[in-house]
């Protein structure tokens, strides 16, 4: 008796990449918002990916050629000239520098190349910068420059074409919380993302990977490599648990949030959800707030709660609600709710954590001790789960 074939879906990564086209590019921010975020909708039809909510989706993005162009132009090659990229392959320079070098990164074989290919004091002061023991002092000079700022600063270094592809990093994957459900969306993946543009020693910048999704890709063009990279400390509780979730995801934080209560709703579950969100302003920014009226009204959101910064004299963030609603949120906490955060590390995070320590020491009654205490059993138990970047 012949044993039925079991389709197991294909494995994805950096080697092997699942290449996809996109089928909606949405703006979520508003007429006058200093933003650009934007919705994307990325078509999985007959891939075999799957992935659960709380994933992320690696995109592995080409460079601007308009910056690949001036590269070329400063190296005074034509980009035609055959070279071995950073994989292997046999391609040429303008396609290595497009697709497999990360010409916003400036590795330090490139920056030590240049300090022996152009002496003097300018190549002496960055030579000391790349001693090791000033990894601080280099990191605060690189912030903000790129591949074609040292370049320009030493245009008597000369570089062959295989040369100058080797002294490069290979071009990163980003990661981007995933902002939809499988079960709800079957055919597609959906990513929120802020597209980032800003100005850095009198140059214009691109974010690599956000303009890559936002002006590079057109519509049904197949041309996304990507794969799933799991999040597997950020999983909702069973549908038929009761399990209270509040989750905290201002900005694009909000994706995958977004993902978790499309799967209650196709999920039925039972537990109770509340969900924080923040951004400039609710004229321009209240990404998705039809969804989330919609979901108030069938029972899958129990409570929603904004800060929309801008929409008043005094600054309202997200760790300010949290405080407003203390007693409430400490009522959820003692039930055992799970506490999600998402988005950034550097300061929302950071404030979001001492928000909730005062939560448990005001609501709860606690010492700046016990309150430490009560946050550290909440990270062993994972009731306190956070995906920041």
């Amino acid at each position: 008796m012949t044993t039925p074939a079991v389709h197991t879906p294909p494995a994805f990564n950096r080697k092997n990449l699942c290449i996809a086209g996109i089928n909606l590019s949405r703006k979520l921010s508003g007429e006058g918002s200093p933003k650009d975020t934007r919705h994307f909708e990325i078509d999985l039809r007959g891939s075999g990916m799957t992935f659960e909510p709380g994933d992320s989706l690696a995109v592995l993005p080409t460079n601007c050629p308009e910056l690949v162009s001036e590269v070329l132009a400063v190296l005074g090659h034509t980009g035609d000239e055959a070279v071995t990229d950073l994989d292997g392959r046999t391609v040429r320079l303008r396609e290595a520098l497009t697709s497999s070098c990360a010409i916003t990164i400036p590795d330090k074989k490139l920056l030590n190349a240049l300090c022996d290919k152009s002496p003097g004091v300018e190549a002496d002061a960055l030579r000391a910068l790349l001693d090791p023991a000033q990894k601080e002092a280099l990191n605060a000079h690189l912030y903000g420059r790129e591949v074609i700022d040292f370049l320009l600063q030493f245009p008597s270094a000369k570089f062959e074409p295989q040369e100058f592809v080797s002294l490069n990093k290979k071009v990163q994957i980003r990661l981007y919380s995933i902002s939809s459900s499988l079960r709800a969306n079957p055919d597609s993946v959906h990513l929120t993302v802020a597209t980032v543009r800003y100005t850095s020693h009198g140059r214009a910048r691109k974010g690599v990977a956000s303009t890559f999704l936002s002006e590079r890709v057109t519509l049904d063009a197949t041309d996304i490599p990507t794969f799933i990279n799991p999040g597997k400390g950020f999983r909702l509780p069973a549908p038929e648990e009761t399990t209270p979730i509040i989750m905290c995801g201002p900005g694009t934080g909000i994706a995958p949030f977004r993902a978790f209560l499309q799967e209650r709703k196709a999920t039925g579950a039972k537990g109770k959800s509340w969900l924080f969100f923040g951004e400039i302003s609710a004229k321009t920014d209240f990404f998705y707030e039809e969804e989330w009226s919609a979901h108030l009204v069938d029972g899958t959101l129990t409570r929603l709660d904004t800060a929309f910064s801008r929409d008043q004299t005094e600054k309202i963030y997200v760790q300010h609600r949290i405080e407003q609603a203390a007693a409430e949120f400490w009522e959820w906490l003692e039930e055992g709710a799970i506490f999600y955060v998402c988005g950034d590390a550097s300061r929302m995070a950071t404030d979001v954590d001492k928000a909730l320590h005062k939560v448990i020491e005001t609501a709860g009654g606690k010492s700046p001790e016990e309150a430490t205490a009560y946050v550290e059993q909440m990270k062993t138990d994972k009731r306190y789960r956070r995906d920041v970047y």
